[in-house]
């Protein structure tokens, strides 16, 4: 008898990056003790999570490894337009001139691939009454620059589109009424709905962005970069060192017996964090959607899984894997 453990999933957001997140929610798929209680994700993290929560709803593990596949591959640019031809062309002009041009005014019909392909992919009557996971998908509320989280009863594609909706790419999502921006900018990922909601104890986080960066960028482009990461990641450490420091607190103060603090102690909180080449790479290759870059990705993503799985594995269920102190005080 293998003892399943249910792991509640916080998935950081980074446009195509996000394939690295796939080939760790592939890996993971693979193991028969591995169970989830819910989901967060922002931006690219909302896609892996609905493509993850409707793949399982239909054929469970397999069904959601054969999900997360189906997504990536539709994304993918054919090898003759991919990160060397007319694609990456296309991805160097967008992002040279986003600075200067609003999507008001060069995507006028506010055309967007992905929303044929979140139609095509996903159910989201079914999705909605039939969920596997608890799904909390980030978006920024423009106006009043606050946290919303869509939940899984509610789901529909715009929902989506406004998770990952990047202002200087594509228009603000309408949704009754209010106007949504990518997620990132309120939570990337957001932790305390499954802290606080979640019955489970642990907390696996899969991030694209490394927590620590050694030097100090001195180019304009190096500063813009790190910069534009910073925005990204600021929430994320904030929240999670509020987090950590009350796990402290609560157990200097054992007495303390509510369900609240007893849940505070015993949180474990697990970490795959990206390999050194995709922590290296440019910003603009966030916007790369060839085959090539975006299998690499994946493959990476297994890689960093295979590591964790070998190293932690027998940690799940009894105790925190990383360094909390280290990374987050």
């Amino acid at each position: 008898m293998i003892k399943r453990i249910r792991l509640n999933l916080a998935l950081q957001g980074g446009g195509a990056h996000g394939a690295f997140t796939w080939g760790v929610l592939d890996r993971l798929l693979e193991e028969p003790w591995f169970c989830i209680e819910g989901i967060s994700g922002t931006s690219a993290g909302a896609m892996n999570a609905v493509m993850l929560a409707e793949g399982w709803r239909k054929g469970e593990a397999d069904g959601a490894r054969a999900q997360l596949e189906a997504f990536w591959t539709q994304l993918m640019l054919p090898a003759e337009v991919g990160s060397a031809g007319l694609g990456g062309s296309m991805t160097r002009l967008l992002h040279s001139l986003s600075p200067h041009v609003s999507p008001y005014d060069l995507n006028p019909f506010d055309i967007n691939p992905l929303r044929d392909t979140l139609q095509q992919l996903v159910d989201f009557d079914a999705l909605g009454q039939d969920c596997p996971f608890k799904l909390y998908i980030a978006a920024t509320e423009v106006e009043a620059g606050r946290l919303r989280l869509f939940r899984e009863s509610e789901l529909r594609v715009e929902h989506l589109l406004a998770s990952a909706c990047l202002p200087n790419l594509h228009r603000a999502v309408e949704i009754d009424g209010r106007y949504y921006w990518d997620g990132g900018f309120a939570g990337n990922p957001v932790l305390y709905p499954l802290v606080m909601e979640g019955r489970k104890r642990d907390l696996l986080m899969v991030l694209l962005q490394p927590l620590e960066k050694v030097g100090v960028p001195t180019t304009s482009q190096a500063i813009a970069d790190r910069m534009a990461e910073l925005g990204f990641l600021t929430t994320f450490m904030r929240e999670m060192r509020t987090i950590v420091l009350m796990q402290q607190r609560m157990r200097r103060r054992p007495w303390l017996l509510g369900a609240m603090e007893r849940r505070f102690r015993s949180l474990r909180f697990h970490l795959i964090g990206p390999d050194d080449t995709l922590a290296s790479l440019h910003r603009s290759t966030k916007l790369d959607t060839s085959r090539e870059f975006l299998y690499q990705l994946r493959d990476r993503g297994r890689e960093r899984a295979t590591r964790f799985i070998g190293l932690h594995r027998a940690k799940l269920g009894v105790r925190t894997s990383c360094v909390l102190q280290r990374h987050f005080l």
